[in-house]
């Protein structure tokens, strides 16, 4: 609406109040606003009811202002005056009018006793309070949009029912009653805080068996059940991340990192196929696979947000057990790059749909990231540090590397140090973020350097894009400043 034409009621109480609807008619036309008001409209001569009757009434007049006051009011319910022959006017149109926008009460000034006095008709209708003149500006901008039609909250368009939603296949985790026990224990320091904490994570776990799909039994389609199963977890991984995000902000312990290693160390068997099944495919489980993974790294990401490595550390340097591992000769101790699997599920649905994109995989954690509280940005970062740490550890410990930082295919295409390693400039920092990585000191990455210089590892990349380890660590100023 440009230029829009507005009349403004009010009653000539005295001089002070009159002078308050002039300035408030001045700042209004100053802020594009056409007002039509008796003081600059109604000339010598003029017959005022008969203004006032055409003011209320033109269609040409979208907004109608009524400047209250104690005697507008009292005018207004015995119907005496020019307010009393406006009222009878705007109490027609305010009930009878399909255009419910068109009138609003401004109040100039309450009552003796600090309330609100409204006329009768009035009473259930929504104001603009312009009394205090703390909040003369707020208010004043709400009128300004309420005469634009511009509200500050606009009501967004309407979209499509969340998958976890359908009848068919919908999931819950069951754990909504654990979970503000435990958020509310932590927050408040409760004494049973680490009995809930045990407590969610134990019900998580064994209900997550409920997100296990039906063998796909050679579909080929399969591959959809596994992004829709995906997408009805996003309920149970809010919830994760918020007990995440509890414990690195309120718990400033250690003590959960054991308890959150027990819970992920709970989750490997779900990799895998269930007892009792001999027949099946190994895409069957990709859903779980896919879950557990983002999970794990979302939990990385979340503390190093809130720079809680003591309990990254732990998680980064423990082992897992794997109580069924099928891979020749590999140790039941495993590494965290155990949570980490190739999808053939998602290779099958790039190749199906024609995405020709170079990872389906990273697309959907990448897609997933947009209202989760935890940005794509802490979700690479934590994916390098996951490669990194698990490839320094490897050199050490004369293994093959275990995790493939999947997202990184976006930090290809434009690089630039993470975060963390900016901060490690700083000799303290790096201090700290080093227990991580399994090393002392900057002297300790030369291995890795030479590794890369052999091509002895492996450094992720996509056809012709691949990331540059060293420039995304920071590496030629790390420790460069006390």
């Amino acid at each position: 609406m440009s230029d829009p034409k507005l009349f403004i009621s009010y009653c000539w109480s005295n001089a002070e109040h009159q002078e308050w609807v002039l300035r408030l008619g001045t700042e209004l036309r100053e802020s594009g606003v056409d007002v039509i008001l008796d003081k600059w409209d109604l000339k010598e001569g003029n017959d005022s009811n008969a203004f006032m009757e055409q003011m209320v009434s033109d269609e040409g007049i979208k907004k109608v202002i009524l400047v209250i006051d104690e005697q507008y009011s009292e005018k207004a319910n015995k119907r005496t005056g020019g307010v009393g022959t406006e009222t009878q006017i705007i109490s027609a149109e305010v009930y009878e009018s399909v255009d419910q926008n068109k009138f609003v009460a401004v109040i100039a000034r309450k009552d003796g006793e600090g309330k609100t006095k409204l006329p009768v008709f009035y009473k259930s209708r929504i104001y603009i309070d312009l009394s205090d003149e703390d909040l003369y500006g707020n208010n004043f901008e709400q009128l300004l949009r309420w005469v634009y039609d511009k509200p500050l909250n606009i009501k967004p368009e309407l979209g499509k029912k969340p998958a976890f939603l359908n009848e068919e296949g919908s999931a819950s985790i069951g754990t909504s009653v654990a979970f503000r026990r435990l958020t509310d224990a932590i927050k408040n320091t409760r004494p049973h805080a680490s009995g809930a904490l045990v407590e969610y994570f134990n019900l998580f776990a064994r209900n997550m068996d409920r997100f296990r799909l039906e063998p796909s039994k050679g579909a080929t389609d399969f591959d959809q059940k596994i992004v829709e199963s995906v997408e009805q977890f996003l309920p149970a991984r809010s919830e994760l991340i918020e007990v995440f995000s509890t414990i690195a902000q309120y718990d400033p312990s250690a003590g959960s990192a054991s308890v959150i290693h027990k819970f992920f160390e709970s989750l490997i068997p779900y990799m895998d196929k269930p007892d009792g099944i001999s027949s099946y495919h190994k895409w069957d489980w990709d859903n779980l696979k896919f879950i557990i993974h983002e999970s794990f790294m979302l939990c990385i990401g979340i503390l190093l947000k809130h720079e809680r490595y003591d309990i990254a550390e732990y998680l980064l340097k423990q082992r897992y057990y794997v109580e069924k591992d099928e891979s020749y000769g590999q140790s039941k101790m495993r590494s965290y790059g155990v949570f980490r699997n190739h999808l053939d599920s998602l290779s099958h649905r790039n190749n199906r749909l024609n995405l020709h994109r170079l990872s389906t995989h990273a697309d959907l954690l990448k897609q997933r990231c947009t209202d989760s509280g935890v940005s794509f940005t802490h979700l690479m970062q934590a994916d390098f540090l996951l490669y990194l740490s698990e490839t320094l550890h490897g050199l050490k410990e004369d293994r093959r590397q275990e995790w493939w930082p999947e997202t990184l295919i976006f930090k290809s295409f434009h690089g630039g140090p993470f975060e963390i390693f900016l901060r490690a400039e700083s000799t303290e920092y790096f201090n700290r973020v080093a227990p991580m990585l399994g090393i002392k000191s900057k002297s300790d990455i030369t291995p890795f350097i030479d590794a890369i210089k052999q091509q002895t590892i492996y450094v992720p990349k996509w056809e012709f894009d691949r990331i540059n380890p060293l420039e995304l660590m920071n590496y030629e100023k790390l420790c460069s400043r006390a």
